[in-house]
C-alpha cells in the first residue's frame, strides 16, 4: 500500500500545477471577459455572452483534445501540460467572468452613490469600494469552482500529464488492484480539496470583518 501511495503522490505536483496555473489564468482573463460581457454596447455584450456560452458548453476533454491535437498538432508545438493549462484556463476564464458579473450585480447601488458623494476618483472607487466587496462576494463561488477544477484536472491525464489520475491508471494496470488504487486516489483528491474549502471560509470571513469595520 505504501508503494501505491508513493506513486500516487508523485502525481500531486502535476495535479496542483495544472490546477493552479489554469485557475490563475482564468482569474486574470475573467476580468476582461466580464467587462466585455457587461459592456454598454449591445454588440460587445452579445459577443461576450456568445464567448462565455460557447466555452462553457463544450466539455473540457474536447477543449484539451482540440488544443493539443488540433492547434498543437498542426500549428504550434504544445506540451501536454501547456495544452491542459490553456484548455482549462479558457474554461476557468469563462466561469470566473460569470462569477465576477454576479458579484458586481450583488454590490448595492448605494455603495457607488456613496463613493460619488465622497468625490472619490475612479481608481479610488474601484480599489477602495468595489474591489474589496467584489473579492469577498467572489471567494465562496470561486473556491467552489477551484475545487471542481482540481477534480476536472484529471482530464489532463488523457494527454499524458503524469497527474494523480494518470499515476492511478498506471499503478492499477501494474498491480491489478483497481479498487484499492482508485480508493487511495480518491483520498488524495479529498485531502487536497478540504484545505481549499477551509481557506476560502477563513478568507471570506476575514474580508467581511475588515469591510464591516
Amino acid at each position: 500500500m505504501n508503494d501505491i501511495l508513493s506513486m500516487l503522490l508523485a502525481g500531486v505536483p502535476w495535479t496542483l500545477g495544472v490546477t493552479l496555473c489554469a485557475f490563475a489564468a482564468g482569474v486574470v482573463l475573467g476580468f476582461p471577459l466580464c467587462a466585455l460581457r457587461m459592456a454598454r454596447t449591445p454588440l460587445l455584450a452579445a459577443l461576450g455572452a456568445a464567448i462565455v456560452m460557447t466555452v462553457r458548453s463544450i466539455p473540457p476533454i474536447v477543449w484539451l483534445f482540440f488544443i493539443f491535437f488540433g492547434i498543437g498538432g498542426g500549428y504550434l508545438t504544445l506540451s501536454p501540460f501547456v495544452a491542459a493549462v490553456v484548455g482549462l484556463g479558457l474554461i476557468t476564464a469563462a466561469q470566473m467572468a460569470e462569477v465576477y458579473r454576479g458579484a458586481f450585480a450583488a454590490i448595492p447601488d448605494g455603495q457607488y452613490e456613496a463613493a460619488h458623494v465622497l468625490n472619490l476618483s475612479a481608481p479610488q472607487r474601484f480599489f477602495d469600494v468595489v474591489l474589496p466587496q467584489l473579492t469577498r462576494i467572489s471567494i465562496p463561488t470561486g473556491a467552489t469552482y477551484a475545487i471542481g477544477l482540481l477534480k476536472d484536472s484529471a482530464v489532463a491525464s488523457t494527454l499524458g500529464v503524469s497527474d494523480i489520475s494518470f499515476q492511478a491508471y498506471q499503478v492499477s494496470q501494474q498491480t491489478f488492484q483497481g479498487l484499492g488504487v482508485y480508493s487511495a486516489a480518491a483520498l488524495v483528491y479529498l485531502v487536497l480539496s478540504v484545505p481549499v474549502a477551509l481557506a476560502s471560509r477563513w478568507l471570506s470571513a476575514t474580508l467581511q470583518r475588515r469591510i464591516s469595520q
